[in-house]
């Protein structure tokens, strides 16, 4: 099939690529300008442009499509069967919609109607959820409302965090969008339409969802740790700095009573009260300004006791 391919991070460059292994005449990619990155603040190509130039593909980085005249005229010449777009960033304009004859399609990291959004995948584990998934659809004007074409889930282990499952999700959903052009050529697919009374939003993450608000269980504090890896992560403050926590572990209190943000100091062991007669071992956290450090090495050297406070 001829195809445009959109795509910018890391998560996309597996369907770039099982696309071409399959066959798929890849006329065009088109992904988000270079942005300045690290220490030094250097430009730096996006993965998926990256890939492109690795394989000899022409690619494209314009700022903006929807009013983008040179742009238009470009898709207009190749005349794409389809447009795949899998985690571009761009909110896809009307006329593009419009422009191939199989549509635009999208591969989604939920299982639509779930997770409808910029952050599904961190909003899954941040919630939570035993299961997640990928969906290949074609795009509406809506937020993640098209039509659903194929759908496949994945577990979600009770130890995984985002930044594991972003590589399995992309290595599943690759194939899944090979299957889905490979049903749309033979007539073999059946859009279904997404159910909106079970849609649930995903948005882009802030700073502030890593907050950790101690009144809740511990368990839930965990999933959002889980959840906002690499970023934002969760944090609190202690004497007066941001104190973020890395590695913790949930647990449930028999017969004790929690009290939220309370800090317990067992030898080198750290642990804080949460809600709903909880508790969280802390294992590594790391002060502001300084760098991570063991929850024992944070306890000798700010001489944390009982009855502390986080926050």
């Amino acid at each position: 099939m001829r195809l445009v391919f959109c795509g910018t991070p890391q998560f996309a460059v597996s369907t770039l690529k099982a696309l071409l292994h399959a066959g798929h005449d890849i006329q065009l990619v088109v992904t988000q300008p270079d942005r300045p990155s690290g220490r030094g603040m250097q430009l730096v190509a996006p993965p998926v442009k990256q890939t492109a130039l690795e394989v000899g593909l022409p690619a494209v980085q314009p700022e903006k499509i929807k009013n983008n005249q040179e742009f238009r005229a470009q898709l207009e010449a190749i005349q794409p069967e389809a447009i795949i777009v899998v985690a571009y960033g761009r909110i896809i304009p009307k006329w593009m919609l419009d422009l191939p004859r199989f549509g635009n399609l999208n591969l989604h990291a939920s299982l639509l109607p779930k997770y409808r959004g910029a952050a599904p995948i961190q909003w899954a584990v941040a919630n939570g959820e035993p299961v997640t998934g990928a969906t290949t659809m074609r795009i509406d004007e809506g937020l993640d409302t098209g039509d659903m074409l194929l759908q496949r889930e994945m577990p979600i282990a009770p130890d995984q965090t985002s930044e594991d499952i972003f590589p399995l999700l992309a290595e599943m959903g690759a194939p899944l969008m090979v299957e889905t052009l490979e049903q749309l050529t033979a007539g073999t697919i059946a859009a279904k339409k997404q159910d909106d009374k079970q849609a649930t939003l995903a948005p882009i993450l802030k700073r502030e969802d890593g907050s950790i608000d101690f009144t809740r269980p511990a368990m839930t504090i965990y999933n959002r740790w889980r959840g906002f890896q690499p970023w934002p992560g969760v944090y609190t403050s202690f004497r007066g700095k941001k104190l973020s926590l890395h590695h913790m572990h949930p647990m449930e209190l028999s017969g004790e009573q929690s009290i939220p943000a309370q800090v317990r100091v067992d030898r080198e062991r750290l642990f804080v009260d949460c809600g709903s007669s909880s508790r969280l071992e802390i294992f590594e956290v790391q002060m502001e300004g300084k760098k991570r450090m063991p929850a024992a090495d944070f306890l000798r050297g700010y001489q944390l006791k009982n009855g502390d406070r986080l926050g």
